[in-house]
């Protein structure tokens, strides 16, 4: 967070720490992983934690590299995401056994921290928390996005604890299931769409909710509209949220593999303009095509600190996408239908496919990674 190491996650059990500063490399953690690791999190500006396809998440602290401070277990697949809810000071992971878990680093021994599984769903991809931790959103290879409201990780969600609201379009029976379910469980029913909209609704205002009148953890399921895909299928490969949680960043591909695209929805709150009109809580606002290279892995993207840019894997480099040509906030250009982004600037300095780009938290710098290992570093002259 105070932006003094640069951590990087390598297939092959590999973590490499660097001064983004000077781009010295600080070490190597030749075996932080048995298998590819996938993500980094940090918790603090000392303490991180790493995931793998190993099916363990372990915790490092930047004090002393050369032990881990615990590994974690309760993933039985692939670990792909790691999330942090400050609040709770909750370590929130997921994996491709379709697992939510929720660990209480609070209580972490060298034998690992107490842990509960929260949810379960089918092809899940990424998970989310917005920047306030109010939100929980998942995302699947099937192309649905789950949103869960008014957030509580202190509360496991069995069969039936949670609310389903309504989704606009058909939703698979089989797709959605809660933990500790036996079976699938039907989370939506077929609607018409009359709208800008792509799907579901929220039963009450936010003056409701904070009276008291929401209940914790509403289900929304989501089939998100991309464009040129209305007729088959997609993945959402990527998911980011705004800074300032004003929406939501997709990387989407088809089924065919065969056409990317990378998609802005921005988030809308409050109650439904007409009682028997549901209300969407995302609206597509931005959207442009990415370049079809690199099939099969996935292109993970990201917001700059301000919400102002875009950073998108493009090929052998990335591009820096903003609303408009000016670089202005989300809130300031808001199209009535969506618009494409506005490709600022596109760098190029990779033999191979760029697999990942991160913005620096606190500097005018960016980080990107390749499929053959190589990390650059940019930083705009003026």
């Amino acid at each position: 967070p105070c932006r003094s190491v640069l951590t990087v996650a390598c297939e092959q059990t590999e973590v490499l720490l660097f001064d983004p500063i000077s781009s010295k490399h600080i070490k190597t953690l030749s075996e932080a992983h048995e298998d590819c690791v996938n993500n980094i999190r940090f918790l603090d500006n000392r303490l991180f934690a790493t995931c793998s396809d190993d099916t363990t998440i372990a915790l490092w602290d930047l004090r002393k590299l050369n032990t881990k401070v615990c590994t974690l277990h309760g993933h039985t697949s692939w670990v792909k995401n790691i999330e942090y809810d400050t609040n709770t000071r909750l370590l929130v992971t997921s994996g491709f056994d379709g697992n939510v878990i929720i660990w209480d680093t609070n209580r972490c021994t060298e034998d690992g921290c107490p842990h509960k599984k929260f949810f379960h769903t089918r092809f899940l991809m990424r998970m989310r928390l917005t920047p306030d931790c109010s939100k929980m959103l998942i995302s699947t290879s099937s192309g649905y996005l789950l949103i869960l409201h008014d957030l509580d990780l202190n509360k496991s969600l069995e069969i039936g604890s949670y609310p389903i609201l309504r989704a606009r379009r058909t939703t698979s029976s089989s797709d959605i299931t809660s933990s500790g379910s036996s079976g699938p469980r039907a989370v939506g029913s077929p609607c018409h769409q009359n709208d800008s909209g792509p799907l579901s609704e929220k039963h009450m205002s936010r003056s409701s909710q904070r009276e008291g009148g929401s209940p914790r953890n509403s289900l929304e399921v989501l089939t998100p509209e991309v464009p040129g895909e209305r007729d088959r299928g997609n993945c959402i490969t990527s998911l980011q949220l705004h800074p300032k949680g004003w929406a939501t960043l997709l990387r989407c591909s088809s089924n065919t593999d065969d056409q990317e695209w990378t998609c802005v929805y921005e988030f809308q709150e409050g109650a439904p303009v007409r009682p028997v009109s549901p209300r969407c809580s995302l609206r597509l606002t931005h959207c442009i095509e990415e370049a079809n290279v690199g099939r099969g892995y996935i292109k993970e993207l990201c917001f700059s600190p301000d919400g102002r840019m875009i950073s998108s894997p493009h090929g052998f480099g990335i591009r820096l996408l903003g609303f408009d040509a000016h670089c202005s906030e989300l809130v300031d250009c808001l199209p009535k239908e969506a618009s494409p982004l506005k490709e600022i600037r596109s760098l190029y300095s990779h033999n191979d496919v760029v697999l990942t780009t991160k913005f620096s938290p606190t500097h005018c710098q960016i980080a990107s990674g390749c499929l053959s290992g190589r990390v650059s570093l940019y930083q705009p002259k003026f």
